[in-house]
């Protein structure tokens, strides 16, 4: 599996302390807790900038800008928006449409070869996921919950659109997402002040949680994710995606919060078998030709 896979599916891993991390955090509100993580992510990539060898400067087109602060507020906007408006179950389901977007919006990108093993991976994972999310229970899409599936839908759009649309521009350098970061964490800010409540970590361990969601989940995971989506193989990318929920599962897991039971064990099969077969051509060396990373 190419270097810049890997480090895409870096991202994926640290997503997975997410929930953990997030629910030690304490009543924090969604956009305050935005805020603070994104303004530590911002700083991750200002100290990132001492360690890197100097580049050359490189010409950031206005879209570039617009696509970058929409993926990363936008998504974050409409999902808080969704889940104030929806249950949590359905709207998370919908909202992790994305990698399975991301998948078959691959197909259009100049280069790309999109394989019946591709779609075949995403959608294992997306069934591994309905286990993980639903419990086991069923779904049930209530109407008068429309809008906040909406909102969840657009957020799953806007995810999948930012990371296709970042590899159109392989020239524009990481560095940039400590900017993207930034702007999310005043937009953030923004909408806190005039959604919310103000209600701070109350202890030292929340604060070490809203520390280690900047550092990892919502810090150096956008950074990763966009050298992986810019110089890796999207398709795998996308399909490994969904080992972010089972992931995150087992973490909960192995900290107490959650029991082992065979439904995990069902879910881990489905989503690990779909990653391996999204990416077949990586692992046993077959369709060189339908994998294209783009060079820097």
């Amino acid at each position: 599996m190419g270097r810049a896979t890997l480090i895409g599916f870096t991202a994926v891993a640290m997503w997975a302390l997410l929930a953990l991390l997030t629910d030690a955090s304490g009543d924090v509100p969604p956009f305050l807790l935005s805020a603070m993580t994104f303004t530590i992510g911002t700083l991750v990539g200002v100290v990132a900038r001492f360690f890197s060898p100097p580049t050359e400067k490189v010409s950031i087109p206005p879209v570039v800008w617009l696509i970058g602060i929409g993926g990363l507020f936008g998504y974050h906007f409409f999902y808080f928006t969704a889940l104030r408006n929806a249950p949590a179950v359905e709207a998370s389901l919908i909202a992790y449409l994305w990698p399975l977007f991301i998948v078959v919006g691959s197909a259009l990108m100049p280069g790309e070869r999109l394989r019946w093993y591709h779609v075949a991976g995403a959608l294992l994972g997306l069934c591994g996921t309905i286990l993980i999310i639903t419990k086991g229970g069923g779904l049930s899409f209530d109407p008068q919950y429309s809008f906040g599936y909406a909102m969840a839908f657009v957020c799953a759009f806007l995810w999948s659109g930012y990371s296709l649309l970042s590899r159109r521009f392989p020239s524009v350098p990481t560095s940039i997402v400590t900017w993207f970061c930034a702007a999310t964490a005043i937009l953030s800010l923004i909408c806190h002040f005039a959604l919310e409540q103000t209600v701070l970590p109350a202890n030292p361990t929340q604060w070490l949680a809203v520390l280690g969601l900047g550092l990892m989940p919502v810090g150096a995971a956008f950074y990763a994710w966009d050298h992986g989506v810019k110089r890796g193989n999207i398709q795998v990318l996308g399909a490994a995606s969904y080992a972010s929920p089972l992931l995150s599962t087992l973490v909960l897991i192995v900290a107490g919060f959650a029991e082992p039971t065979p439904r995990i064990l069902v879910a881990c099969l489905l989503i690990t078998s779909g990653a391996v077969l999204a990416a077949k051509s990586l692992l046993f060396g077959e369709d060189k030709k339908a994998i294209t990373e783009p060079q820097p």
